[in-house]
């Protein structure tokens, strides 16, 4: 299924090609303090449709995925990365997805505060 993703302000634009049924939970002190739900994708089965403004870009700790956040409205809808076999991956925050059902998704608790 492909869905379509922004910002809150609409400077940034997406669509996601993925098939999300459910999401990961995570609270590391990034997740937790933004409130993230992720599902993990291929970073080819996202495509970019707007950005008014280049994205900017937050890591920390083991800097694995780049947190993408919009530089006008602050909002976080992915972040980028390499999965272990080092395959761009990119992880979307199904909270800035359009027309889907958040209460329908099964939710995975991760343990990132303890990894």
């Amino acid at each position: 299924m492909i869905y379509q993703g922004s910002c809150h302000c609409g400077a940034v634009a997406y669509q996601v090609e993925a098939d999300i049924s459910s999401a990961l939970s995570c609270n590391c002190s990034i997740c937790s303090r933004k409130g993230y739900l992720l599902s993990f994708v291929p970073g080819s089965n996202l495509t970019m449709l707007k950005t008014e403004q280049p994205l900017t870009s937050y890591t920390f700790n083991t800097h694995k995925i780049k947190h993408q956040f919009c530089p006008v409205c602050g909002c976080a809808p992915f972040g980028l990365g390499v999965d272990p076999e080092g395959n761009e991956v990119a992880a979307i925050n199904v909270r800035c997805l359009q027309d889907i059902d958040l209460d329908a998704l099964e939710i995975h608790k991760y343990d990132g505060k303890n990894s």
